[in-house]
């Protein structure tokens, strides 16, 4: 192999200039004058994959990894299949890289098995897998070679969250917040370990962890964390440190006001006409008292007779008083209607509601009448490959805003695993259309 190339690729590389490192690895490849030694096509072609991996070709990546793969004299079988397994997790193509990572594992010369463990475990994850994702992860933490196993461990107390095992999620955390890690990776275990907690019913301990999560104020909870971290203050307050049972994932009522208990009735009282005013002669008063009303009104003096008149008058102006404040309060409630609808339109509230959207996405993924303009067929299908079948489907929790919301969606599978997706929606009208969905990791965001 010309070792000149080859050492002016690796420098290309280094420098980020893939391109440049493509073209010289290649040559390497076609030089006649500098033919290749056993091993040394495997080497390249290794390389070749990895240029194309920075330059998101996935593809051109797996053909050139499968060709170092076939070099029965490069020794590197481990590290080919890893990054093989993740060029196809790029794909999507989670059963693909699952079966490269095991090939990975399974070679005894490969130096740094975490790394295949690692994705394995987020391949298994993204199919729904937490048990043996968990089993991953934890191969991942145990690994000697291992230089910062916080990561692992923090995937491994998510796979223990989704089994419905947050006490093991809990021990997990705890054992990962021994180590050194950045302070950004501290803060999302402590949130994290909060949402554990919560789930567990050790509220005190949970206000805490979230309390530690942002104590730097760099650190934002996620929508679920902060609905757990309020439910955890709650109980707190109330002078209650455990809940009495575990807390399963709640649907998210952190929007809600509760009531207090003290309903105050505004209704206005008014006063009847007659009543209040006994100085006037109305027609109802001389009945009471026995006189004859038309007697009583051609007898009257003049005095009297005036005094009537401006009874009248007043009667007449309180009734059309009345029908005013009945029309203004009409007019009032419409506006108060129409204002509500107004707020909570700029809230995020519609119909069809976002939580029923997702309801429909979710049942029949592919039909595309539920998805907003511009979500492309490509798109739909890719939504399709991610939604488990019969799967049973829980809202999380809904981010509105008055154009845009996103809803936080577990799927529990039939045979026990669950797995969070993020749903983007947008406007429509006076509803909602879904625009794109994701699979969610709450550790991580």
């Amino acid at each position: 192999m010309n070792n000149e190339l080859f050492q002016q690729a690796k420098v290309a590389a280094i420098a980020l200039d893939y391109n440049r490192a493509l073209d010289l690895y290649n040559r390497c490849l076609q030089d006649t004058e500098y033919p290749l030694q056993p091993g040394e096509a495997g080497l390249v072609y290794h390389q070749i994959g990895n240029c194309l991996v920075k330059l998101k070709s996935y593809y051109e990546a797996i053909e050139a990894y499968i060709s170092a793969d076939a070099d029965e004299a490069y020794d590197a079988v481990g590290a080919v299949n890893c990054n093989l397994g993740m060029a196809y997790a790029a794909l999507r193509d989670w059963s693909s890289a699952v079966k490269h990572f095991e090939v990975a594992v399974a070679d005894e010369n490969y130096s740094t098995p975490y790394k295949a463990y690692t994705g394995m475990g987020n391949a298994l994850l993204k199919q729904g897998k937490s048990a043996e994702a968990g089993v991953a992860f934890r191969e991942a933490a145990l690994d000697e070679a291992n230089p910062d196993p916080t990561k692992a461990l923090l995937n491994l107390g998510v796979c223990f969250m989704a089994l419905n095992r947050p006490a093991d999620a809990v021990a997990s955390y705890e054992s990962a917040l021994q180590f050194d890690m950045p302070q950004d990776t501290r803060n999302k275990m402590y949130a994290s370990l909060g949402q554990a907690y919560t789930a567990t019913g050790q509220m005190e301990e949970a206000v805490d962890a979230f309390e530690k999560a942002i104590s730097d104020r760099t650190y934002f909870l996620s929508d679920s964390a902060s609905v757990d971290y309020q439910r955890a203050i709650a109980f707190v307050a109330q002078g209650n440190a455990e809940s009495t049972q575990a807390i399963p994932g709640l649907a998210d009522t952190s929007g809600l006001d509760m009531l207090d208990g003290s309903m105050i009735d505004n209704q206005d009282t008014y006063v009847v006409a007659g009543e209040a005013d006994e100085d006037y002669y109305f027609a109802d008063q001389y009945a009471k008292r026995g006189i004859p009303n038309e007697e009583r009104f051609f007898n009257s003096s003049d005095e009297e007779i005036e005094q009537w008149s401006r009874g009248m008058v007043k009667l007449e102006r309180k009734r059309r008083s009345v029908g005013l404040k009945v029309l203004l309060v009409i007019i009032l409630l419409v506006l108060v209607v129409l204002g509500a609808g107004l707020v909570l339109f700029t809230q995020g509230y519609g119909w069809p509601t976002q939580e029923a959207v997702v309801e429909q996405v979710f049942a029949n993924p592919g039909e595309a009448s539920q998805y907003a303009n511009g979500v492309t067929e490509e798109s739909i299908d890719s939504f399709n490959a991610i939604i488990p079948e019969k799967a049973t489907v829980s809202i999380d929790g809904v981010n509105k805003s008055m154009s845009a919301s996103t809803a936080y969606v577990t799927a529990t599978l039939p045979e026990g695993g669950q797995v969070t997706y993020e749903v983007s929606l947008v406007r429509d009208f006076l509803g909602w259309k879904v625009s794109d969905i994701s699979l969610y990791f709450a550790s991580q965001n």
